[in-house]
């Protein structure tokens, strides 16, 4: 058997073990996410598991990676209109606030995991880190519209500061333990946040 060959067929059970780690968790969650019950949904024997991915760490950075990938085409989706002026700014930032709030709650446990994984022996590779620098260009791009005069790293700042403003609201608002915004209000309070940060810049 030619290596091209046993390298798509690798490619081939790596794509199948990642779509049943994305089931799992979509049901589940990640902390129920066990190597054993992946090796028997795509057929192959435990030890196999292990050549395919490093570990279980690689594997949910793995899985983050698709969810991000997916994230980021929303966003792409969300930006169409140009930015001409202060207020198209202003409604780019609100459209990818509240893309961000529909795709967590549509995609809510691939979406915690993204936070809930524990990395003990893994660091961040680059290409998870250059993932989320991607999905903070998104905010920067409007942020620069509306800060002429700063600098790449004022931009930078206020990019991450907003989105983790917005992130917090989502996750209390998706949290059914905690009293927090109705769902009904949370795209007009996110919409608030983001014009009050606007008005300040």
């Amino acid at each position: 058997m030619s290596s091209p060959t046993m390298s798509a067929r690798r490619q081939a059970q790596l794509e199948a073990l990642l779509d049943a780690a994305e089931a799992r968790i979509s049901t589940d969650g990640i902390d129920n996410l066990k190597a054993r019950d992946l090796a028997a949904d795509i057929g192959i024997a435990l030890g196999g598991l292990y050549n395919l991915v490093a570990d279980m760490e690689m594997l949910s950075l793995l899985v983050a990676q698709r969810t991000m990938t997916r994230l980021d085409k929303a966003f792409t989706e969300a930006a169409q209109a140009p930015l001409t002026d202060n207020a198209s700014a202003v409604a780019r930032l609100e459209g990818i606030a509240h893309t961000y709030y529909r795709f967590a709650r549509e995609n809510l446990l691939l979406w915690r995991a993204m936070f809930e994984m524990r990395l003990k022996n893994t660091p961040l590779p680059e290409w998870n880190k250059n993932a989320q620098f991607g999905l903070f260009a998104h905010v920067a791009a409007p942020l620069k519209v509306l800060m002429p005069e700063a600098d790449d790293m004022a931009v930078t700042v206020t990019a991450r500061t907003l989105f983790s403003a917005v992130h917090g609201i989502v996750v209390i608002a998706l949290e059914e333990r905690i009293i927090a915004i109705p769902n009904e209000s949370v795209e007009h309070q996110i919409s608030w946040l983001i014009r009050a940060a606007c008005d300040s810049l």
